[in-house]
């Protein structure tokens, strides 16, 4: 193979069917060029590289990493591969189009039947290859992979046999690695894109449509006798166009199948989190050549239009039935023009913050001009999972999000997001949207308290934060409140009728709890109680370090429950401190602020600021 330092391929798609070829291409030793679009991603690789974990262990940094196509022209590559879902392709491609030259090859690495028409008019026929890609895995980190399965070998070969040797260089490569590959002529090319197409049409859509996993869709004898229908139609089509399996083909994909795990397939998810799918070339290229040749493909017909459906945005609030009827509540709960029609933001562009805090998750939705259109919380530790998978389908149907941001103690796990941020970034970025100028901002939150200060230009100048006990948080004010059989929703109104002015001893919330028992048996009214924990809280940020010639603004949900701890601390700091409008949600709105922003410099090109370098977001 000569020297493979000289060999110069590029990588655009970095999902794990990316993130794992360019592992496998920088441990034989080519030089591996990356773009990566997704900011968050691309931190992560350029500072801690590709991990692979579980079936295929290792790490590989790579030095060349790139947010634009065009950055891969200056490189001279000698292949170019395409890892991304074919419905991202066409947009890819014209972007690298540019990057044409002589020497280039350009590899298809994706699922589906043709895929690889897609690359001939800016390439032509002869510099393409086809790779069937035999392995999987997971994303559990934006860097890291976990490799699910390999069932050797991949397939990789020319469509017209007109670049044989670059298609046997490629996988001589991948076999130097233990990527086993074998090159072979375009008819044994076509048989193996069928075979693979033919098993991931039939559990893709069923799973996604029934929310099945792989081993749960195997394990109904129901489910599977759709399964074996499915493959059956594709076989009949695979035949007309002279395409032929063994005998026994059908039972083999059937025990191959039974292998699958207790996950959901790739289109699945797409399905499930009502993202485009690429049913158009698995279970619709199918049925178009069943089309050609007239042979009924009824269910991969059936499934094919069902994942259209369900994936058109503004048909999934008008599914009759369960769906439906989550939809439309989560919108009327959520929506802040109530007068809106679910088409009015369907034309304008929206940004999307996500609060993912230790007791609430809160999602707002903002217009093109920052205006909150949607607000929403979920409990962050309920067990229902669908429930925010509801509410993120519910967004992307009736909102047109081109940017999102995460923030919160969740962030790290949340992967739906294009950046994270600190909620100490958007924290600033919420308030300064409506008071500009230098500034303290008092957040108190489930777990924590946090001092922000802001200069004149509204960046932040430091920040504090009590230590790690929750003492005087939202989580400290609930377990009093319930040891003290209180309402919590009662509490501050009950505290403005007392004059009691003694405080708790301790802010364990063991010695607290027991505390609070001894001033119920000495017969304090629950007045004087919530007074004396409001007092508590209040004494603990007073502690804390407030630059006294600025004004101060409170944020948070325990501000938004409980307003009576403003009265005492406007005593404590002897100045008057403003309660941002609906505090609970100034964080996420921050996060659907610095999405907006970040767009807008995506779309401008221009370089980020030395305070979005920043990340603190550790994703």
């Amino acid at each position: 193979m000569g020297n493979l330092k000289n060999i110069k391929i590029g990588i655009i798609g970095l999902g794990p069917v990316g993130m794992i070829l360019a592992n496998k291409l920088k441990e034989a030793g080519c030089d591996v060029a990356l773009c990566v679009r997704n900011e968050v991603k691309h931190s992560k690789i350029s500072t801690s590289g590709v991990v692979l974990e579980n079936v295929m262990q290792a790490t590989a940094r790579f030095d060349k990493v790139y947010r634009n196509i065009g950055d891969l022209a200056e490189l001279d590559l000698d292949f170019l591969v395409f890892a991304l879902k074919t419905y991202q392709t066409q947009d890819a491609i014209n972007e690298a189009s540019e990057l044409n030259t002589e020497k280039l090859t350009v590899i298809a690495a994706q699922n589906g039947i043709d895929v690889e028409d897609m690359l001939i008019p800016a390439f032509g026929e002869s510099k393409v290859l086809r790779m069937i890609v035999n392995y999987a895995g997971n994303m559990v980190s934006p860097n890291t992979v976990k490799v699910t399965f390999f069932t050797p070998p991949n397939y990789i070969g020319s469509i017209n046999d007109m670049k044989t040797k670059e298609a046997k260089t490629f996988a001589d490569i991948l076999n130097s690695v233990g990527l086993t590959t074998n090159a072979v002529d375009s008819f044994e090319l076509l048989k193996r894109s069928w075979e693979k197409t033919i098993l991931n049409s039939s559990l893709s859509a069923l799973c996604g449509v029934g929310r099945l996993t792989m081993a749960e869709a195997m394990n109904d004898p129901d489910t599977v006798e759709l399964i074996e229908q499915i493959i059956s139609e594709a076989v009949k089509v695979a035949e007309n166009e002279k395409i032929h399996f063994p005998d026994d083909f059908i039972r083999q994909c059937m025990r191959y199948l039974k292998k699958g795990g207790d996950h959901f397939p790739s289109l699945a998810l797409d399905i499930i989190n009502n993202r485009p799918t690429e049913i158009d070339y698995f279970n619709g290229k199918i049925v178009e050549y069943g089309r050609k040749h007239y042979v009924r493909t009824s269910l991969n017909l059936s499934f094919t239009n069902m994942v259209k459906a369900m994936t058109n945005k503004n048909i999934i609030s008008r599914i009759p039935g369960a769906a439906g009827d989550v939809n439309r509540k989560i919108m009327s709960k959520g929506i802040v023009n109530k007068n809106s029609t679910q088409a009015t933001y369907k034309n304008v562009n929206c940004f999307l913050g996500i609060d993912l805090g230790s007791a609430f998750a809160k999602y707002t939705v903002i217009d093109e001009n920052g205006a909150p259109v949607f607000r929403y919380f979920l409990p962050t530790y309920s067990a229902d999972r669908q429930a925010s998978i509801n509410v993120m389908q519910t967004i992307a149907s009736n909102f047109n999000i081109k940017y999102s941001c995460a923030t919160g103690y969740g962030r790290k796990h949340f992967k739906e997001s294009n950046i994270v941020k600190t909620e100490i970034n958007c924290a600033a970025a919420g308030v300064s949207h409506y008071y500009s100028g230098a500034k303290n901002i008092i957040d108190i939150g489930g777990e924590d308290i946090k001092i922000i200060k802001c200069d004149h230009e509204n960046h932040i100048s430091n920040f504090y934060m009590n230590d790690k006990c929750a003492a005087g948080t939202g989580s400290f004010l609930s377990e009093i409140a319930e040891r003290a059989e209180i309402n919590i929703s009662e509490m501050s109104s009950l505290a403005s009728l007392s004059n009691y002015n003694n405080e708790l001893n301790s802010f364990c919330t063991v010695f607290a709890k027991t505390e609070i028992m001894n001033w119920i048996f000495d017969g304090m009214t629950t007045q004087d109680i919530s007074r004396g924990i409001y007092i508590s809280i209040a004494n603990k940020v007073a502690k804390m370090r407030l630059d006294p010639d600025i004004p101060t603004y409170m944020i948070g949900g325990v501000i938004a429950h409980h307003p009576y701890l403003k009265v005492l601390l406007n005593e404590k700091f002897n100045k008057d401190i403003l309660i941002i409008e609906n505090p609970q949600y100034v964080v996420s709105f921050g996060a659907a602020i610095i999405a907006m922003q970040s767009f807008n410099k995506l779309n401008l090109n221009e370089p980020p600021t030395s305070d979005e370098k920043e990340m603190i977001n550790e994703a």
